[in-house]
């Protein structure tokens, strides 16, 4: 089974809520699992190795222009070598040229792995990160720390600025990743 073939099987349980075992009614309310919570420890992985990827260089600097560890990365530039290294997913440079990639996604059905985009200057879209589950996404920030860094969704500053999420990686398949 290819990479692609996992991701698209994945997204369909999620949109479906297929494969999720039935819930006990005999059990704690604390003890339920939701079906998304199920889908999401499903994952392939791949994604599980992306996201295991990008959170090893938490830590590395900003670098306008960068995109790799050892000079450092801008936010486009960590989210491309993250794809690039773990799946042989090239993407563009540019978080606007990322942006039109994809498909479009509500917040509400995110996964882990998608990106998630962010608006400062001018109306149009300026940051990208990419989005780790329970609203945390990592990202390379040029503000702040000035590094590669995991924050929250839900923080005022990343809410008042989210643009849009977009899933990506079913678009973007090298040839070389499928049979």
């Amino acid at each position: 089974m290819t990479i692609r073939t996992l991701i698209i099987a994945c997204m369909i349980l999620f949109s479906t809520g297929a494969g999720a075992a039935d819930q006990s009614n005999d059990l704690p309310l604390s003890d339920h699992i939701s079906a998304r919570q199920r889908i999401v420890a499903q994952l392939p992985d791949a994604i599980q190795n992306l996201l295991q990827y990008a959170r090893s260089n938490v830590g590395i600097a900003y670098q306008r222009g960068g995109s790799n560890p050892e000079s450092g990365f801008d936010c486009s530039g960590f989210v491309r070598n993250v794809y690039d290294h773990v799946a042989g997913v090239i993407l563009p440079h540019g978080s606007q040229a990322m942006s039109a990639l994809g498909d479009k996604i509500k917040t509400a059905e995110m996964l882990p792995g998608d990106l998630v985009f962010f608006r400062f200057m001018n109306h149009t879209i300026s940051h990208v990160g990419i989005y780790l589950g329970n609203n945390q996404f990592i990202h390379a920030s040029s503000t702040g720390t000035g590094r590669v860094m995991i924050s929250n969704l839900n923080d005022n500053y990343w809410r008042q600025h989210f643009m849009l999420a977009r899933r990506v990686v079913e678009h973007t398949v090298t040839p070389a990743l499928t049979e």
